[in-house]
């Protein structure tokens, strides 16, 4: 791994630190935070590859984006989580930022399965998704189920982020 990237990954997940206290403390990830790190991932990749590694960063960028917008528009999760997605987005080339995002859907579902089986309500959870299957439409949590309470979603973009950095070493980084 080259210097270069050893920086630009400590950087990235330095800026994950910061967005994960932010989002447990005040449920919030600033913009401020998002912007730092959509420059800094635009420039490192710019710095680290060239032309070719900008429209890399770009298209992580987009990848991510368009990942987790959906969620977003279904109510799944708030707009700071998209652009902290995005953000990862622009400090890795396009098919790890694909597996960040991949990983940080998937840490995501499973914290929140957890969230829902430590807090006794898996069976409750379960009918409201069998009645969602049956009516074809999107029932929203009742107000005492852990389900509809906000949940820092920030924590699953750091773990998923950290499995795609992870398997970039294991498999000899991007190249480098």
């Amino acid at each position: 791994m080259s210097m270069e990237l050893l920086v630009s990954t400590i950087i990235l997940l330095g800026l994950l630190g910061v967005a994960v206290v932010s989002d447990l403390l005040r449920h919030r990830i600033p913009n401020l935070l998002v912007l730092l790190g959509l420059t800094l991932g635009l420039i490192s990749q710019a710095y680290i590859g060239g032309i070719s590694g900008l429209g890399d960063s770009l298209l992580g960028m987009l990848i991510c984006f368009a990942l987790f917008l959906p969620m977003y528009a279904v109510g799944g999760m708030a707009a700071g989580d998209v652009k902290l997605m995005t953000m990862v987005g622009s400090f890795l080339p396009f098919h790890y930022a694909l597996w960040a995002a991949l990983f940080s859907l998937i840490a995501g579902g499973v914290c929140g399965f957890l969230i829902v089986l430590a807090r006794g309500q898996l069976l409750q959870t379960l009918e409201r998704y069998w009645l969602i299957v049956r009516a074809q439409a999107y029932l929203a949590p009742s107000a005492d189920e852990v389900a509809g309470k906000p949940f820092p979603y920030s924590i699953a973009i750091l773990i998923g982020t950290l499995n795609s950095v992870y398997w970039q070493l294991v498999a000899g980084g991007w190249g480098v």
